[in-house]
C-alpha cells in the first residue's frame, strides 16, 4: 500500500483544511469494495493475548449502516467477561512486565505499534468505514495519520515525563513520583472508533497501567484489530484487554468494577453521568469525562464571509455528518451579514456528496444506526414544528438502504429552539442572527454544555474578550479546529470533567503521585 505520507494533513485538526489522500495513488472505489468483501472481521473478545468468545456465549449483529446489512456477529461480553479481563490486567500489572519496565521499552513497543498501524491503515480503514458508516476519505485521514501519530507521541513522552524534587533542610530528601495508577476501563464512542481509542489508550499504556476497553456496541471491529496489532508490537499479554458488549452490560460492569483504578470515559452527558455515580457506588475509582455539546460558530460583524469562512462553517457543523461532539452546529451570524451567509453556506452545502462511504469521492456517509437516524430526523422535524425554515435537507437518501440523513439547513432559528439548545448529532446547521457582538456572547455561552466554540472576527480585541468570556474547554479563532495532539481537549459544564484527553494533561488522568521522604539516619 501506498505510504501514509500521501495523505496531507493540517498540522492542527481542523477538516476545513485537511487534505484528503490523492485518490490517484489510492486503491479506487471497485478495489475498495473488493477489499472490504474480504477482510477478515474480528468477532471474539480480546482477553489476555488472545481472542475468545464471550462467557455466555452471546452474540450480537454487526451492522453496516451504508446498506443495512449484517457484517459479522461480535461477542456480547458481560461482566463475567469483564471480570477476567480485569483480572489479567491486574496480574500484568503486578508482575512488571509492562508497568515496571525501563521507559525505553515501553517507548520502543508504541513506537513499534504506530508503524504497525500506518502499515496496515487501508485495511483498518475499510474495516472502520465499513462498521461505522464514516467516509473512506475521513478514515484514511484519522488511522493514516492521527492514530499512528498518537501512539507515536505518547511513545516519545514516556522518558521525558519527569518527577520532582521537593525543597527540604539538608537533612531530609523529598521524592514526588508519578506512578501508573493500575487498571484503566476505557469506554469509547461510536463516531471515531479508532481515533477515540488511540485518545485514550496510548497515553494510559505510556503511563505504564493495564488497559480494559469496551468499543461501543456500534463499532467494535478496529478496537480489537487494534489489540492484536499492540501484541504483535510487543505489549504483553493481559495489558491490553477489548471487551465489546453493551452499555448496560459491559459499559455498567467496567463502572462498576472494583478492581479498576480509573475510567476514561466519552459519550453523551447521560452515560457520562451513570459512570459518576458507578464509581459511588463501587471503588470511588476517578472517572475522566469528554461528554457532549452544543457548540457556537460565531461571525462577527467586521468578518470577511469568504471562501475560507464558509469551508470552515459548513466542515464544523457538517463534517462527519455532524456526529461529533465538538460540532458548531449553532452558527450566531451578525444580522446585517446574514442573508450572505446563508446564500454562501447553502451553496456549499448542494456541493456535498452524500452516499457510498466507500466511494472517495463521498463528503458525508452514514448515520451510524438506524436509531440514531430516526433521532436526527426528529430533531429536524422538530425545528420545523417549532417554525424553524427549512432551507435544504431534511430527508433522507432516495433509492438507499442505508442509515442515511441529508445535509440540513435551517434558517430563522431562535435561542429558545430545541435544535438550538440540545445536541443533535447529525447533519444539521442552523442560523441564528445577533444585532451586538456582546448579544452574540450572550446567547453563545447560553449553553449546559461547554466544549467548543470558534469565533470568526478580523480585531484580536474581540477575539480576546470572546475566547477570555466563552465558559468552553477549546476556542478557535478564524477557524473550526480541535486544536492537536500537543493541546488538551475537553469541556467545561455538562460537556466534561477535570480530565483532559490530548496533550501531557492526558496522562495524568492515569498516573497518581507518590511522596517518599526520606530522613537522614542519626
Amino acid at each position: 500500500m501506498p505510504h501514509h505520507s500521501a495523505c496531507r494533513i493540517s498540522p492542527h485538526r481542523n477538516p476545513a483544511n485537511e487534505g484528503v489522500f490523492d485518490v490517484t495513488t489510492q486503491q479506487g472505489t471497485t478495489d475498495l469494495h473488493a477489499m472490504a468483501a474480504n477482510l477478515s472481521l474480528p468477532g471474539e473478545a480480546f482477553i489476555d493475548g488472545g481472542f475468545r468468545p464471550a462467557a455466555s456465549g452471546k452474540v450480537f449483529e454487526n451492522v453496516n449502516p451504508a446498506t443495512g446489512a449484517v457484517l459479522n456477529t461480535v461477542a456480547a461480553c458481560d461482566a463475567a467477561d469483564v471480570d477476567t479481563a480485569v483480572a489479567a490486567g491486574r496480574r500484568a500489572f503486578k508482575e512488571g512486565s509492562w508497568s515496571r519496565v525501563a521507559p525505553e521499552e515501553r517507548k520502543a513497543v508504541l513506537i513499534r505499534l504506530a508503524e504497525l498501524i500506518r502499515a496496515d491503515a487501508e485495511a483498518l480503514a475499510t474495516m472502520e468505514s465499513l462498521d461505522s458508516g464514516k467516509t473512506i476519505t475521513d478514515c484514511r485521514n484519522e488511522i493514516g495519520h492521527e492514530v499512528p501519530a498518537f501512539f507515536q507521541w505518547y511513545g516519545e513522552l514516556i522518558d521525558k515525563t519527569f518527577g520532582k524534587i521537593a525543597p527540604t533542610d539538608e537533612q531530609t530528601l523529598a521524592l514526588i513520583l508519578q506512578e501508573p495508577i493500575g487498571v484503566a476501563g476505557v469506554v469509547l464512542p461510536w463516531n471515531f472508533p479508532l481515533l477515540m481509542a488511540a485518545w485514550k489508550v496510548a497515553p494510559a499504556l505510556a503511563a505504564g497501567c493495564s488497559v480494559v476497553v469496551k468499543p461501543a456496541e456500534q463499532t467494535p471491529l478496529t478496537a480489537l484489530r487494534l489489540a492484536q496489532l499492540a501484541l504483535e508490537a510487543g505489549v504483553p499479554a493481559g495489558v491490553l484487554n477489548v471487551v465489546p458488549g453493551f452499555g448496560e452490560t459491559a459499559g455498567q460492569a467496567i463502572g462498576r468494577h472494583a478492581d479498576i483504578d480509573v475510567v476514561s470515559f466519552t459519550g453523551s452527558t447521560e452515560i457520562g453521568a451513570m459512570f459518576l455515580r458507578y464509581a459511588s457506588d463501587s471503588n470511588l475509582k476517578p472517572v475522566g469525562l469528554e461528554m457532549g455539546g452544543k457548540s457556537p460558530f460565531i461571525v462577527l460583524d467586521d468578518a470577511e464571509i469568504n471562501e475560507a469562512l464558509i469551508e470552515n462553517a459548513v466542515m464544523a457543523a457538517l463534517w462527519n455528518g455532524g456526529q461529533n461532539c465538538s460540532a458548531n452546529m449553532r452558527q450566531y451570524v451578525s444580522a446585517g451579514r446574514k442573508a450572505e451567509y446563508l446564500d454562501k453556506v447553502s451553496a456549499r452545502i448542494s456541493r456535498l456528496k452524500v452516499g457510498d462511504p466507500l466511494d472517495p469521492e463521498t463528503d458525508i456517509g452514514a448515520m451510524v444506526s438506524s436509531e440514531h437516524r430516526d433521532r436526527v430526523m426528529s430533531y429536524i422535524e422538530k425545528g420545523v414544528s417549532e417554525g424553524a425554515r427549512l432551507v435544504r435537507g431534511g430527508g433522507g437518501l432516495e433509492g438507499s438502504d442505508g442509515f442515511f440523513v441529508l445535509p440540513t439547513l435551517f434558517d430563522d432559528v431562535t435561542q429558545e429552539m430545541t435544535i438550538a439548545r440540545e445536541e443533535i448529532f447529525g447533519p444539521v446547521l442552523g442560523v441564528i442572527p445577533f444585532d451586538t457582538a456582546e448579544a452574540a456572547l450572550e446567547m453563545a455561552a447560553d449553553s449546559v454544555y461547554g466544549l467548543h466554540a470558534s469565533v470568526f472576527t478580523r480585531d484580536i480585541d474581540r477575539a480576546l474578550h470572546f475566547a477570555r468570556r466563552l465558559p468552553c474547554g477549546t476556542i478557535s479563532i478564524n477557524s473550526f479546529s480541535e486544536g492537536d495532539i500537543k493541546t488538551p481537549f475537553g469541556g467545561y459544564k455538562r460537556s466534561g470533567s477535570l480530565a483532559r484527553d490530548n496533550g501531557t494533561e492526558a496522562m495524568q488522568q492515569y498516573l497518581q503521585a507518590k511522596t517518599v521522604w526520606i530522613a537522614r539516619s542519626s
